[in-house]
């Protein structure tokens, strides 16, 4: 046995049916604590679900300019009103930043498909204004496969009233994680996804900027050729997250102009770690 081997050697428990990965001894510490404390997501009481697909981006998501064009071509002040309702604040992956987000000035013509038993979909001809816009798409649009009833309605959206709460959004690929809170009434494009959690949402996303969120996410995440890790549901939903915890405490330090350093102070001794299991975490690259 070669002397490399003798030293770089570790021993692993394979005495489970579960399925197993070759750890270090501190990234074997870290897993179990991480694992013993935390309560993975998908078993928490809320919704994680993708942004809106349009199928046609260039006809449904459009600039500050000509949102004001469409409203300026309304008719009537009540169609106007309306139609200035139906077209939502929209956010792509990457305006997503860690605890905000860059106002784009993008739009999306929220032409929904309804909610069965919930909400009626849209009827374009209640919105002359923007029949017009999207009838110079129509040769795109009327053949894309996402879409409603109808070439004008976006596809179904079961979970469309999520996005008129306050939620969590990331974006799917790169190698810098972002979460950030959005505020109730902005739409998110997919493959970018959103957390709807309620009254965990500041708690939740504490958790998933901290460095611990940013560890277990490289390390169960699958990554790109160029190496930027591509952070689906079904990854994320695996992170286990403690589910006791002082609510209070974490919005007060999220207002803190060294919350970031407060927040990973307080993940530290949440989950327990050692001194070098901490610095393990912190200076882990992928």
């Amino acid at each position: 046995m070669s002397d490399f081997v003798r030293q770089q050697d570790t021993i692993c428990d394979f005495s489970t049916s579960d399925s197993w990965v070759v750890l270090s001894p501190i990234e074997q510490s870290i897993k179990k604590k991480i694992e013993a404390i935390g309560t993975p997501l998908k078993d928490w009481d809320i919704q994680i679900n993708y942004g809106i697909k349009t199928g046609c981006n260039e006809a449904f998501i459009i600039s500050t300019e000509k949102r004001k064009e469409i409203l300026d071509n309304c008719q009537t002040e009540d169609e106007r009103k309306r139609t200035a309702e139906l077209i939502r604040p929209i956010l792509r992956g990457r305006d997503i930043k860690r605890y905000g987000y860059v106002d784009n000035e993008l739009f999306l013509i929220n032409t929904h498909n309804g909610i069965k038993g919930k909400l009626l979909r849209i009827n374009i001809n209640d919105y002359p204004a923007v029949k017009a816009h999207l009838d110079q798409y129509w040769d795109k649009i009327s053949v894309r496969s996402d879409k409603g009833d109808t070439p004008y309605n976006l596809r179904n959206c079961a979970y469309l009233d999520l996005f008129f709460q306050p939620h969590i959004c990331w974006k799917a690929v790169g190698r810098n994680l972002s979460f950030a809170k959005v505020d109730s009434g902005i739409f998110l494009t997919a493959p970018a996804s959103f957390i709807s959690a309620g009254e965990y949402n500041d708690y939740l996303l504490a958790l998933l900027c901290s460095d611990v969120s940013k560890y277990f996410i490289f390390k169960n995440s699958d990554t790109t050729g160029a190496g930027d890790i591509m952070l689906n549901i079904q990854s994320l939903i695996k992170f286990p997250i403690p589910i006791d915890f002082d609510m209070k405490y974490i919005s007060k330090i999220l207002n803190m102009p060294n919350k970031e350093e407060m927040v990973n102070l307080y993940v530290k001794q949440l989950y327990g770690f050692s001194y070098d299991e901490w610095e393990y975490i912190t200076t882990y690259r992928i």
